[in-house]
């Protein structure tokens, strides 16, 4: 069977993160041919590089990149711009697709879009919430397949370097894109200055790039407890030396980051919004917020500074629920929507 992906992003942030982890967990597979098609200075290629069989198709736009890519069985749309591909794609080769949303914001109803969803074989939401959306469309088949965390390890002596050059303090991190109407980092700000006085012994680290970098660096230059570390390539070493982590989204799909976290052993609090309580259940495997209450968001990190064996608690019982979201299983789910493309008589059973 030959499948190939299309991701059309320019940069490289959860949905190409994950996209690598479903090529990388297939690759794996007896029978199965991959092909990527993404930009030619997509990130994608330096991530992907080691993918052995891996055949990589130079797309710049939604109109490139048909003519060089050859047979293919299924084509997989990861992004706004791959639905377009793909549609293409189909209406020149009548190949199937599927397209798997991540965004929990609903499709736009224009006519474009809704030609694209419907003429997919099936659309796949990462959350309960995407998938309810998707299926009050009434597109056509809707599947549902969360995200998978990323396998990250961390060095211990890295981490045990970052944690000693914060003594006697109580780390609280987050991670994303400094972009803050999508993640939310001016509630985390505001929280900071509660904590400043409440507990001196917190300390923020925010992990990331963006947008609003510079802004928001400065709209937190009086705040002491609040430090900026920029992009770091070993995350993992540092999000294993946080106490807390923390989640302000306003808006997200499923939060993938927060399963990564999870995984190195360190509780959560977010924001509840989007897809994040497919994850987090509060007081079970983390804590949840209402989305922009950064008093909540305060009071929860405080708790959780004050309650060593809720820190425990959660941890645990985080890492028993991970197990539903390994790349493993992700890709399981997915090569069996592939099958029943290529074998329509698979279709009813394909879940």
């Amino acid at each position: 069977m030959r499948v190939t992906h299309v991701n059309l992003a320019r940069g490289f942030r959860g949905g190409e993160r994950q996209t690598e982890l479903l090529i990388r967990a297939l690759s794996e597979r007896p029978g199965l041919q991959q092909q990527l098609v993404c930009r030619n200075d997509s990130p994608m290629r330096g991530h992907l590089h080691d993918v052995p069989g891996l055949r990589l198709i130079n797309a710049n736009h939604q109109l490139s990149g048909h003519r060089s890519l050859g047979p293919t069985d299924v084509v997989h749309a990861h992004d706004a711009k791959a639905v377009h591909w793909a549609w293409l794609h189909h209406l020149l080769t009548g190949v199937p697709y599927l397209i798997t949303r991540r965004v929990d914001t609903p499709v736009k109803d224009k006519i474009i879009n809704r030609l694209c969803y419907r003429k997919a074989a099936y659309r796949v939401g990462i959350s309960q919430l995407i998938q309810t959306q998707l299926e009050g469309r009434d597109w056509g088949k809707v599947k549902r397949i969360p995200s998978a965390h990323a396998g990250l390890v961390a060095d211990p002596e890295r981490t045990s370097a970052l944690r000693s050059s914060y003594p006697g303090k109580f780390l609280i991190g987050h991670a994303g894109a400094l972009v803050d109407r999508h993640k939310g980092q001016r509630v985390l700000l505001e929280a900071a200055r509660r904590l400043a006085n409440e507990a001196p012994e917190a300390q923020i680290l925010f992990l990331g790039e963006g947008a609003d970098a510079q802004t928001l660096r400065q709209e937190s230059a009086d705040l002491s407890n609040v430090e900026w570390l920029g992009f770091k390539e070993n995350i993992a070493d540092y999000l294993a030396a946080l106490d807390a982590f923390a989640f302000p989204s306003r808006n997200e799909g499923l939060g993938s980051v927060l399963l990564d976290v999870m995984q190195l052993g360190v509780p959560i609090i977010a924001s509840r919004v989007g897809g994040i309580p497919d994850i987090i259940e509060h007081e079970a495997t983390g804590l949840l917020f209402p989305c922009g209450d950064a008093d909540a968001l305060a009071d929860g990190l405080l708790r959780l500074l004050a309650e060593p064996e809720l820190r425990h608690r959660l941890c645990l019982q985080a890492s028993e629920h991970l197990m539903n979201y390994s790349p493993r299983i992700m890709a399981d789910a997915y090569q069996r929507l592939y099958r029943s493309l290529v074998n329509p008589s698979l279709q009813e059973t394909a879940r």
